[in-house]
């Protein structure tokens, strides 16, 4: 049995490491990384934002996504329970680095800052984003799902909240964060299998018939196209038959095509957080989003049983030395913050139970 500490630790380690090996090849065809790496299974420094911003990072390093996951586990820590758009709001305006939109975040999330330093209700903000289809917040919101642990309702409910601060509340960009979200309140459970949580993501992921726009029918879609893969090699000759887009901002990043994928590598892996982090990572176009989902999904299932402790080591490493990040904590005071942050969630349930004579 894997002790619930050990899922969390397991799904913050996976996002965090997936985020920083991925990032290195983001945008890339896979062919490209086949022909430098074979299969990529290590960090390297690395250049993220071209010619903009020539900072080479040290490896290990993560970026944007990651740093709205700090924001957001800033936030849970301080309030030892589930956060609302507001709670994360106050977070960004006392917490996020200047100096990291356009260099670790995306620039559009110095524009929303500023924003969210004004009267605005931080529901509203995200109506300012151009980008209501993307992975911004699907990549990023394991710390929802972790708090609400067993709790997918819950987890939903909180998305589509909280997501307000990056996405409209009808976007398709929220829609495909709540699979991330049921997928890691699911896996969290005791007992949980890797069928338990495809299944729960299957039978949840339709929020509303009006707003979901096909999300169960793609996951479908790609899951059965999937079935017969036995590794990565195989995985991404068949996803590139669904998805090739180009010629558009950010046209690797939609949510629809990032969660897809990161669920069928799920899959393919059995949960397995090191085989999730190096078939995501070999995939292609946006590694780093694509490979912070599935190994997610994985550790939070599994814990961290696989994942090296080299890894871990490097990326609390890299983080210590970043000048742009918006927090420096190791990966298992992250995990150790939320697992707190949860065991005082229940511990008010319980009270609240006793005083009502249950």
């Amino acid at each position: 049995m894997i002790s619930l500490r050990d899922k969390f630790f397991g799904c913050i380690a996976g996002a965090h490491i997936g985020s920083a090996m991925g990032a290195q090849v983001e945008g890339s065809d896979w062919k490209d990384v086949e022909k430098k790496y074979g299969l990529l299974d290590h960090f390297e420094p690395y250049h993220h934002y071209g010619a903009l911003n020539d900072w080479m990072r040290e490896p290990g390093t993560t970026e944007d996504g990651v740093e709205r996951q700090k924001l957001m586990i800033t936030a849970i820590m301080r309030k030892g329970d589930r956060i609302t758009a507001e709670d994360l709001r106050s977070v960004w305006a006392s917490d996020m680095n200047p100096r990291a939109p356009g260099m670790i975040s995306e620039p559009f999330e110095g524009e929303l800052l500023a924003l969210a330093k004004t009267v605005l209700p931080a529901r509203d903000i995200g109506r300012c984003c151009d980008y209501a289809g993307l992975v911004s917040f699907a990549r990023s919101c394991h710390p929802l799902g972790l708090i609400n642990a067993g709790d997918i309702a819950g987890a939903i409910t909180d998305v589509l909240e909280v997501g307000q601060l990056y996405q409209t509340s009808n976007s398709r960009g929220l829609q495909w964060a709540c699979v991330t979200a049921i997928a890691i309140a699911e896996a969290a459970k005791p007992g949980a299998t890797v069928e338990s949580v495809i299944g729960a993501i299957l039978d949840n992921c339709a929020i509303s018939a009006t707003t979901s726009w096909g999300v169960k029918e793609e996951l479908e879609r790609g899951l059965t196209a999937t079935q017969h893969s036995k590794d990565v090699r195989e995985l991404r000759v068949v996803l590139d038959t669904m998805y090739n887009g180009i010629g558009m901002p950010y046209h690797t990043s939609f949510a629809n095509e990032v969660v897809t994928k990161a669920v069928c590598i799920f899959r393919m892996v059995r949960g397995n957080l090191r085989e999730a982090v190096i078939a995501g990572v070999n995939m292609g176009r946006d590694t780093d989003c694509m490979t912070a989902v599935a190994a997610g999904i994985s550790g939070a299932l599994t814990g961290n049983t696989s994942v090296p402790e080299d890894w871990v080591k490097q990326v609390d490493y890299a983080a210590s030395i970043n000048p742009y990040t918006n927090r420096r904590d190791t990966l298992r005071q992250y995990a150790d913050g939320l697992y707190e942050a949860f065991t005082k969630r229940l511990q008010k349930m319980r009270d609240y139970a006793v005083a009502m004579g249950y």
